[in-house]
């Protein structure tokens, strides 16, 4: 296991050796990791718990990276000496992998010293920020596929390494069925998916040799790429006859693959010459610079798909290429005596919300997921009756519920240092994944114009966050 300590910005090791200077190291901080609205994304799919924990449990500098800090960063022997003992003695709740989460609520919150507190936030903003997107973007692609299955086919395209294996991984939370990506698939066992590329059919002196000796070799997985030289009058009609040949040998083709072209026109044409020769079960699998506005598209012009390899698109997330997501103080306590911090902003959207706080999902009479409730830590609510809802700002739109349920989403994943929190297989968070979507109107997980969902502040939290904005009314920088 990478010892990622290090992956950290210089100004958190900066403010860390100033509170030792100054003898607030060990003031309890409470942060908040949350994403802002932006772009296209109306909600996430959260990802990345799994690595976030890992990277907690290995916190420790080594007398290397003590030297490298003495080094260059000049810092003094007191607080390298306190950076040699380093560990995370702090407290970690989070969402679940695969719990469908929406802007301004926590998905992680951290309270620890606060030293403690400010190292990692860099390191968790970018495990969350990534896999969360990849995640997000993932389901939106799954969304417009429909019942067709959807592989991630992104490794060659991926920034790095790490953003290609664990692009993987969290695109399995999201929706994908499987990866190209063998390391992926070993390290957190997806099936993993593929083929043949153009050069296996060119190495060959005729398109229809390179199809029979790829049926020779797997002649359970003949899932052949037909667009190398003619779709529809070389590659489709090659492949048929491979596919008589396996059939009198009483193996199963598998189907074929478009690469380019009018993949609707294509695959419309491809289907019609599949079935007439017989071959009715096999099936078309599509690739070529997709995401879910493509596949939106092949839809609505009535693409004969029965599934999908997404590489660039999904694994950089291209048209959104960030979340956003923020790490912001929400409390600080010394000396048993807790404050309740709050950044103001001429940007409304960016006032943050103060305290320590937990949260909420509230479904309605049908089991529908109805509405989130940010709430304070220490709040009651009692479920036996009517409950209502009001809008975090417009505090005179309200509604109120009858019937109900209450759902908290943040679980303890570390208490005083201990991690608490087993985490499910990948396939589990992908099932609940699954699940959560299930459990929500589909107008609010529409591709294009989703209903807003209503995230609503408690009565207690709104009453906190508007005394702490009145006290700082007229406060100059």
């Amino acid at each position: 296991m990478r010892n990622l300590s290090m992956m950290t910005d210089l100004y958190e090791l900066t403010m860390m050796n100033g509170y030792s200077a100054l003898g607030t190291s060990g003031k309890t901080a409470v942060f908040d990791v949350f994403f802002r609205q932006q772009g296209q994304i109306s909600y996430a799919v959260a990802a990345g718990l799994q690595q976030a924990i890992e990277y907690i449990n290995n916190l420790h500098f080594d007398e290397e990276d003590i030297e490298y800090l003495r080094r260059e960063a000049g810092f003094g022997e007191k607080f390298l000496g306190e950076l040699r003992t380093f560990r995370f003695t702090g407290d970690i709740f989070a969402v679940t992998e695969g719990t469908i989460v929406f802007p301004d609520e926590p998905i992680m919150i951290v309270r620890a010293p606060l030293s403690q507190a400010q190292l990692i936030e860099p390191a968790l903003l970018n495990i969350i920020n990534h896999q969360t997107l990849i995640a997000t973007k993932a389901s939106r692609v799954k969304k417009s596929a429909g019942k067709a299955s959807v592989a991630e086919f992104g490794l060659r395209r991926a920034q790095g390494p790490d953003a290609g294996i664990y692009g993987a991984r969290a695109s399995v939370i999201g929706g994908c069925s499987g990866t190209s990506n063998v390391l992926s698939g070993k390290m957190f066992g997806i099936p993993i998916k593929g083929t043949m590329a153009h050069s296996w059919i060119m190495s060959f002196d005729s398109e229809l040799e390179a199809f029979r000796k790829f049926a020779e070799i797997y002649p359970d997985n003949a899932l052949l790429l037909v667009d190398t030289y003619d779709t529809l009058r070389s590659g489709v009609p090659n492949a048929i006859k491979v596919f008589d040949e396996l059939k009198a040998r009483g193996k199963k083709p598998v189907g074929i693959r478009l690469d380019s072209g009018d993949l609707a026109y294509l695959s419309k044409k491809a289907r019609r010459m599949l079935d007439d020769a017989g071959h009715t079960d096999a099936i078309i699998f599509a690739s070529c610079d997709l995401d879910e506005y493509v596949i939106s598209a092949l839809n609505e012009q009535g693409a004969k798909i029965d599934a999908y390899g997404v590489g660039t698109r999904l694994i950089t997330s291209e048209n959104m290429p960030s979340l956003g997501g923020v790490y912001k103080l929400a409390e600080l306590t010394e000396n048993g005596v807790s404050v309740p911090k709050i950044k103001i902003s001429d940007t409304h959207e960016k006032i943050t919300n103060p305290g320590f706080k937990t949260l909420y999902r509230v479904y309605d009479g049908d089991g529908k997921a109805f509405a989130d409730l940010i709430a304070l830590a220490g709040e009651k609510f009692d479920t036996s009756a009517p409950l209502t809802l009001t809008h975090p700002t417009m505090r005179w739109k309200s509604t109120t519920l009858d019937r109900y349920a209450m759902r908290k989403l943040l679980v303890p994943v570390f208490l005083g240092g201990k991690q608490v929190y087993t985490s499910p297989g990948l396939m589990q968070s992908a099932e609940y994944a699954r699940a959560e979507k299930a459990s929500f109107w589909d107008e609010y997980m529409r591709n294009v114009s989703p209903e807003i969902y209503k995230v609503d502040l408690s009565d207690g939290l709104y009453e906190l966050k508007s005394r702490l904005i009145e006290e700082h009314a007229g406060v100059k920088a």
